[in-house]
């Protein structure tokens, strides 16, 4: 036994004392750090899978009621799965039979089909034989049948070859494997419990390179820096380890929640706005409630700019509310009709809200104006009225001077040397007046008839003016 692995069962104690999931599970077996990724060429990290659900959902065992962590909730992704399991000399056949449990187990807790995952078994000692290819079986309940049938091979350990072949026969496209245009992470599981009698580290090295992510599980007498050398990193969420074969079941469930794509939809954990649709596969997508449109985020919605998509239908002015809906409204001087989105005018003057001083006229355009009484003037508010002066306006009629006395009013007056005469508007020249007054003897007859001829003359004159 290595001289490292006393410390390693103590951390892996509570795996082997209690049923999955641990109630303390050992940083070789932490479900929360198990996700499956790809690796693209060189090693470099290719696209990663959801992250495992939060402790707060209900998990459900393989082989239990339920199947997988709850219904709705997880689904296996498409893999091209590859186990690559040890049947050399120092696994007992009970032993091996164990390991085809453990392989069956995680069958079962997978999607198995053409387009969701592909599954084949690299059976290995000191020789290597591919039991069948991805292509083989096509559903769950044959794929478990050919893994029964499996036999060991009952010699030497020969890690390093195993890899190889299944690199260079198992993971083709001739062999089921799928293309790296379909975005198919490739998956190797190699289950061994001895030392590998070859060169593992470069052969590993290539198989991570090419896209294979390699998990390495130890068992017994299995030398860990190997499988460290072997696995993908992160080698904590890579590398596992049980004491025996008759526990290696357990780890069936680390691999489902290693495998498993979840619902993010269905845990709520979707970050969407409004509403989140799942698509399959741990795959989803938000979409926006009516009345509003996705933000470049794909996550956040806006409200639909409906009046400027001059989709309204409203007569006169739409208006957009916060709701991500709009209403319509009417110019001033309109009303909005029962259809909500025509307008007719309203006859504001027969409402008595005109503020008009004195009279209030409608115009066809659904507005009003003011006008004044005679007499009046409109001021410039265009709605009071002011009395007219008449003398300015040249329309008073007086012979020499027109005197404007207010409120409409006015008088004429005469310039000096005038009087005003009894039409109240014409003047006569003081000195005129004077010589109609005759110095003669008034009884006499020609003096009477004199005066009444200058009396007639002067009225003649007047009327003229």
């Amino acid at each position: 036994m290595p001289r490292h692995l006393p410390g390693l069962l103590l951390l892996l104690w509570p795996l082997l004392l209690l049923p999955p999931p641990p109630a303390a599970p050992s940083p070789m077996a932490r479900p929360g750090l198990r996700r499956l990724g790809t690796r693209g060429p060189g090693g470099s990290p290719g696209r990663r899978p959801a992250p495992a659900a939060p402790a707060s959902v209900p998990y459900s065992g393989a082989g239990q009621p339920g199947g997988a962590r709850g219904a709705g909730v997880c689904r296996s992704r498409p893999l091209d799965l590859v186990f690559i399991i040890d049947s050399s000399r120092s696994v007992r056949p009970l032993e091996f039979t164990k390991v085809k449990t453990f392989v069956s187990k995680i069958i079962d807790t997978l999607n198995i089909g053409p387009a969701d995952t592909r599954v084949a078994v690299v059976n290995y000692a000191s020789t290597v034989k591919i039991e069948f290819h991805l292509q083989t079986h096509s559903d769950k309940q044959s794929l478990k049948r050919a893994v029964a049938r499996i036999t060991p091979l009952s010699t030497g350990t020969m890690s390093g070859l195993a890899i190889q072949t299944a690199m260079d026969e198992a993971f083709t496209v001739e062999a089921g494997a799928r293309g790296p245009s379909s975005d198919i992470p490739k998956v190797a599981i190699i289950v061994t419990d001895g030392r590998p009698q070859d060169q593992v580290n470069e052969v590993a090295a290539r198989a991570r390179a090419s896209g294979i992510e390699l998990y390495a599980v130890g068992v017994d007498r299995a030398d860990m820096e190997s499988l460290r050398m072997m696995a993908s990193e992160p080698l904590d969420e890579h590398v596992f380890y049980v004491e025996t074969y008759g526990v290696i079941e357990k780890l069936s469930s680390r691999f489902q929640e290693t495998f498993c794509a979840l619902d993010l939809c269905a845990l709520g954990t979707h970050q969407c706005q409004h509403v989140c649709i799942s698509d399959g596969d741990g795959r989803h997508h938000c979409e926006c409630s009516q009345g509003y449109s996705l933000n470049a985020d794909k996550k956040t919605c806006s409200a639909i700019d409906k009046c400027a998509l001059n989709t309204h239908g409203c007569e006169h002015i739409c208006v957009n509310d916060r709701t991500g809906s709009y209403h319509c409204e009417c110019y001033e001087g309109y009303t909005l009709n029962e259809d909500r989105k025509t307008c007719s005018a309203q006859d504001q003057c027969a409402l008595g809200t005109h503020g008009c001083q004195h009279t209030c006229v409608n115009d066809r355009a659904g507005s009003h104006h003011c006008e004044c009484y005679e007499g009046y003037t409109l001021n410039e508010d265009k709605k009071t009225c002011s009395v007219l002066n008449q003398c300015a306006l040249g329309s008073h009629g007086c012979q020499h001077i027109c005197v404007y006395d207010g409120n409409a009013s006015y008088h004429c007056d005469c310039d000096t040397g005038y009087t005003l005469n009894e039409d109240k508007k014409t003047c006569s020249a003081v000195e005129e007046a004077r010589r109609l007054i005759s110095t003669e003897d008034a009884c006499a007859c020609e003096a009477t008839l004199a005066f009444q001829d200058k009396v007639n003359s002067y009225l003649q004159r007047l009327n003229s003016k």
